[in-house]
């Protein structure tokens, strides 16, 4: 009886039906990248403290930067520096408020 397991190792190869096809490459539209941006940063500065839970705080912290690399360098570095603004704006208002904190548990 013949084992269907094996492989034939005598048989003609099967072709490669992509071998010859370019590798796909995502390019977002900067549109697009620019509208995400924007929805982001509203959030931030619409809230007076960090509107995102931690896990998404980490993914924008990671992922900001990143979509700026789709736009032209002068506009990217406005994204970004916009971002960091925001971001020690909560920084920030958190150390005020653990210092207000902790100063009425003294009292």
């Amino acid at each position: 009886m013949a084992r269907t397991s094996q492989p034939d190792l005598f048989a003609a190869p099967e072709p490669d039906f992509f071998a010859d096809a370019p590798p796909v490459a995502y390019r977002p539209e900067p549109d697009q990248v620019r509208a995400r941006l924007n929805r982001i940063l509203a959030q931030a500065r619409a809230a007076a403290t960090l509107p995102w839970d931690r896990s998404r705080t980490s993914l924008y912290r990671t992922i900001v930067p990143q979509m700026t690399l789709w736009l032209p360098e002068d506009e990217a570095e406005g994204w970004r520096l916009a971002f960091e603004a925001e971001m020690a704006r909560f920084e920030e208002a958190d150390q005020d408020e653990r210092a207000l904190a902790a100063c009425h548990h003294r009292a």
